[in-house]
């Protein structure tokens, strides 16, 4: 607004100046022309000469704009277009992300067709390519991404995209080869290419290549391309896979390129301590142990921390002993002080630790030590009882039997007939004498095997008379067993 009134007042003074500069010159203009001559004053020649140039001026500027005027329609036609496909392209992108994939895949596909644009029949291709992989059609989707693909022509960067974007679907169909095929040309040394250093990743993982993953999450995680948590995941897995593969020669370079951090990791510990096993460095093993249980008490490395020789139990019972001091009510700790003093001998202490941990937790790895502990005092009802807890701990179906079990029927078996039984009680008719015995199974407690009994079975038509179905057991014979002779050691009339 101010500075329109001051050209205002910029033109009022010129005007007014112009005014009395012609006020103050009576000056004429004569023009000759035979047979014409024309006299004018000079004020009105000087206003006849600026209104001629002003409509020569305009009368040019109209002349241009009417021979513009096909240029301007191909504008307007090219504008009008682009809002048409850039309306069409946020109606399918808004439909893809609301999951309305069959409509967002028709208004692609016209967008596909319509479109005189590169850039956008790419973009229109890898839309509609998206939606139509959501939708499962993958013969449609490859055709779309084929499309995308001739549309980007020779345009390096174009070609890229689509390239990028097929992997990516390549990878949610569980086809990472096809996809590793497509990504290792865009990963450089820069590692501009970001995005598709992550779908490298990806499909690193998926095809298990453990040193591929580990070196691309450490260049991610220096770029702050992915997320710290998830890298530090990545990290310890292949790290662990890494060094369970790992040789001799090899072991430390692995090692010595994980931080203090990841060697404390339970997995990495775990792997490097089973390494430095293979190696025959159970020193070293152990060491890698007691350093990552100084920071967290995990019970896969107390477990292996208590698998060791006579040779070393003592030592490593000193180091589980200062542990227990802090953390007294720990049971994985207290097992592996158990198996710890079973490897040195010390029975009474090893029971008094599984005891405690038992208490606390009861689950088949202690169950299964307490078997052990009896089984080498010569204790073996004790031994079978906790052996047999540690099968109903893990969940184990073991059934429960309360009578001898009957012997199986084999008459019609021709195994026993080509083995020379022709003439035995089997082809004549009678039953078969039980080749097992059974055991009688109380509800808190393991009795001893009784003796087999040698009597012969009734006949199995009668003996569906005599007792329920569900007693007896129509199976197989028992492979490995002689059937030609009895529980009792008598050879078979």
């Amino acid at each position: 607004m101010m500075r329109s009134w001051i050209w205002n007042l910029l033109l009022l003074v010129a005007a007014v100046a112009l005014a009395l500069l012609v006020h103050n010159y009576g000056g004429n203009v004569i023009i000759v022309t035979p047979p014409w001559r024309i006299e004018l004053s000079l004020p009105l020649m000087v206003l006849l000469v600026l209104g001629a140039f002003l409509a020569l001026h305009w009368l040019l500027q109209l002349l241009g704009w009417v021979g513009n005027g096909p240029g301007r329609l191909r504008t307007w036609r090219g504008h009008r277009a682009q809002r048409r496909d850039i309306d069409l392209l946020e109606r399918g992108w808004i439909n893809v992300l609301e999951g309305r994939y069959v409509q967002a895949e028709k208004d692609l596909s016209n967008l596909l067709s319509r479109t005189r644009s590169a850039d956008r029949k790419v973009l229109a291709g890898l839309s509609a390519a998206r939606a139509l992989h959501l939708l499962g059609e993958y013969a449609r989707r490859d055709h779309s991404l084929q499309l995308a693909q001739d549309a980007a022509g020779q345009d390096t960067r174009l070609r890229q995209t689509v390239d990028t974007v097929k992997a990516e679907m390549l990878l949610d169909q569980n086809r990472p080869q096809e996809a590793l095929e497509l990504l290792e040309p865009l990963q450089d040394a820069s590692s501009r290419f970001l995005h598709a250093t992550r779908l490298l990743l990806r499909a690193h993982r998926q095809l298990g290549h453990a040193d591929q993953v580990y070196a691309l999450t450490r260049l991610l995680l220096r770029r702050s391309a992915i997320d710290e948590t998830q890298a530090r995941s990545f990290i310890t897995q292949t790290a662990a896979q890494r060094l369970d593969a790992a040789d001799i020669a090899a072991w430390d370079d692995i090692w010595g390129d994980l931080n203090a951090d990841e060697r404390m990791a339970p997995p990495v510990a775990l792997a490097g301590a089973k390494a430095q096993i293979r190696f025959g460095q159970p020193v070293q093993a152990a060491r890698i142990l007691q350093a990552a249980l100084n920071r967290q008490l995990d019970d896969r490395l107390l477990r292996a921390y208590a698998q060791c020789d006579a040779d070393q139990a003592r030592q490593r019972l000193g180091h589980a002993e200062l542990w227990l001091k802090s953390n007294p009510d720990h049971p994985g700790l207290l097992a592996a002080l158990g198996q710890i003093c079973l490897a040195a001998q010390l029975w009474g202490q090893g029971a008094h630790y599984l005891e405690r941990s038992l208490a606390l937790r009861a689950d088949i790895h202690i169950y299964a030590l307490l078997g052990n502990l009896q089984d080498a005092l010569g204790h073996p009802d004790q031994a079978l009882l906790y052996w047999r807890r540690a099968c109903e701990a893990a969940d184990a179906e073991v059934p429960t039997i309360h009578r001898p079990l009957p012997a199986a029927d084999t008459r019609g078996d021709p195994r026993f007939i080509a083995d020379g039984l022709e003439g035995s009680s089997m082809v004549s008719g009678a039953a078969p004498i039980a080749a097992s015995g059974a055991y009688l199974q109380d509800s808190d407690e393991i009795t001893q095997p009784l003796a087999v009994r040698s009597s012969p079975v009734a006949d199995t038509s009668s003996a569906a008379h005599a007792a329920p179905e569900d007693e007896y057991f129509d199976t197989a014979p028992i492979p490995g067993v002689d059937m030609s002779i009895t529980s009792d050691g008598s050879p078979r009339k």
